[in-house]
C-alpha cells in the first residue's frame, strides 16, 4: 500500500508524510487518520486520530496536527492534508480526506489562509482553499474582529 497520488509537490509531500504517520501508527477503532500540516518555515508538523467510546470525545488528526505546530512555533500555517487508512476488512487503499466541519472551523481560527489537500475530479490530490470550503465560517465576538485574510475572504465572496 502506499500514499494517494498528488498533483503538486506541496500536496504530494503533506499526503506522504500523512500517510507515513497513520500506516506507522494505525489500529483498529483506534486510530484512523494521520495529518500533516506544513509552516512557513517549512516544517510538518503531525497529528493522529484518537478515536473514543464517546464519539464526541474523538480528537481528528488536524486537531492533533494544529496542536503539535503551536507548540513548535509561530509561524503562520500554510497547509494541510490528512490521509485515512482502510480497515483490514476493506479492499479500498488509503485516502485523502478533507477535514470535517468542525476542524474546518478550528483550523480557519488559526490560520484563515490555510490551503487543504483534497481529492480532485481526477482522482489526485490538489490545494485547495480552506476558506473555500467553508465560505460562511462562524465569527463570534470572543477574540473581536475576523483575521484579515478572512475578512478578505468575506469581501470577495459578496
Amino acid at each position: 500500500m502506499s500514499a494517494p497520488e498528488c498533483g503538486d509537490e506541496i500536496s504530494q509531500r503533506l499526503v506522504a508524510a500523512a500517510y507515513e504517520t497513520i500506516a506507522a501508527r494505525y489500529v483498529v477503532e483506534r486510530h484512523q487518520i494521520g495529518a500533516a500540516l506544513l509552516d512557513a518555515d517549512g516544517a510538518v508538523h503531525f497529528g493522529l486520530h484518537l478515536d473514543a467510546m464517546v464519539g464526541r470525545a474523538a480528537v481528528c488528526a488536524e486537531a492533533g496536527a494544529l496542536s503539535a505546530a503551536r507548540l513548535a512555533t509561530s509561524a503562520p500555517l500554510v497547509a494541510v492534508a490528512a490521509v485515512r487508512y482502510p480497515k483490514p476488512t476493506e479492499t479500498a487503499p488509503a485516502r485523502i480526506v478533507p477535514p470535517c466541519g468542525l476542524c474546518r472551523e478550528l483550523l480557519l481560527d488559526y490560520a484563515p489562509g490555510l490551503a487543504v489537500v483534497v481529492t480532485g475530479t481526477d482522482g489526485a490530490g490538489r490545494l485547495v482553499s480552506l476558506a473555500g470550503l467553508l465560505p460562511h465560517k462562524y465569527v463570534g465576538t470572543k477574540w473581536g474582529a475576523p483575521a484579515p485574510a478572512l475578512a478578505e475572504h468575506t469581501r470577495t465572496a459578496l
